[in-house]
């Protein structure tokens, strides 16, 4: 059924709101997918801050135009799935690549990141991204080994220094 222009219209305005407010936007084909699993994966991305949305292809292009994610205008063929990652850049990674693996019909055609287009055999460069709290985690566990290492280091100085001393 053809929508009204004015419907048209809404679709791109809602689609150049998500990609606004976007980190990073994975596009994939759910073709064979039944709507039982793509009902679990909406309610997976409502839960990871992952926006997704069903768009025609030349609609998509209308609302991506002019943003950092027009790179992704070629993979617009064929039935197009957006997600839109808000609040991490690599949730609608992670979430696409975990689904990918129980539905072989799945299939992720592309990736954006900051305006790079990557391909979909890169998923994992953007699923592996950790998340803010893992990151964190890493920083202090590398502060706190640093640490460790200029105490151990100190009080070898001074052994040696009273080694010295007593010799």
């Amino acid at each position: 059924m053809p929508l009204a222009l004015e419907g048209k219209k809404a679709i791109v305005a809602e689609v150049s709101e998500a990609a606004k407010d976007a980190l990073s936007v994975v596009v994939a084909d759910s073709r064979g997918v039944s709507v039982s699993k793509m009902t679990d994966l909406r309610k997976q991305a409502r839960e990871n801050g992952v926006q997704l949305r069903v768009v025609r292809n030349t609609l998509a292009r209308r609302a991506l135009e002019g943003t950092q994610w027009e790179c992704l205008n070629e993979s617009f063929v064929g039935p197009t799935l957006l997600a839109f990652s808000t609040e991490h850049p690599g949730a609608a990674a992670r979430l696409f690549k975990e689904f990918g693996k129980e539905e072989k019909d799945f299939e992720v055609k592309a990736l954006a990141y900051e305006g790079e287009f990557i391909p979909a055999s890169d998923l994992d460069r953007l699923a592996s991204l950790p998340t803010y709290d893992e990151a964190i985690a890493k920083l202090m566990s590398v502060m706190k080994e640093a640490s460790a290492g200029k105490l151990v280091r100190t009080l070898a100085a001074l052994r040696d220094q009273k080694e010295g001393e007593a010799a």
